[in-house]
């Protein structure tokens, strides 16, 4: 995913977290604020020390945005949002990964309504 499409610094994640507007599932937790004077999305992925050592987190943030990256069609462009890994993220295949960030990002309402799964 290209810069552009990241949140990166500290100010805009807690911008995002301070919003309080968040949705959760048993694998991730979404934080999102609206920002429709945006081209496009943005979005920062957060996986906790719980979670294991460097080589589980990197091995979680990198399913994380191979499945988005396989989602960016269908995701809202005018948000800011992010993906904050829960400890059973690391023990999920890609297809499970993927299909946790799938029922998350409908219960943010971030994925359009067009998507139908199996499709990519």
């Amino acid at each position: 995913m290209r810069k552009s499409y990241r949140v990166k610094k500290e100010a805009e994640f807690q911008n995002v977290f301070e919003k309080h507007n968040s949705v959760a599932n048993r694998t991730f937790v979404i934080y999102q604020m609206e920002k429709p004077d945006q081209p496009h999305f943005r979005v920062g992925i957060s996986v906790g020390k719980k979670i294991g050592n460097a080589v589980h987190r990197n091995w979680v943030k990198r399913r994380v945005r191979q499945s988005l990256t396989e989602l960016k069609p269908y995701l809202r462009q005018d948000v800011d949002f992010l993906v904050i890994a829960r400890p059973r993220a690391d023990q999920l295949s890609m297809e499970e990964v993927k299909k946790n960030m799938v029922h998350v990002l409908k219960l943010a309402n971030l994925l359009d309504s067009d998507y139908v799964e199996g499709e990519d």
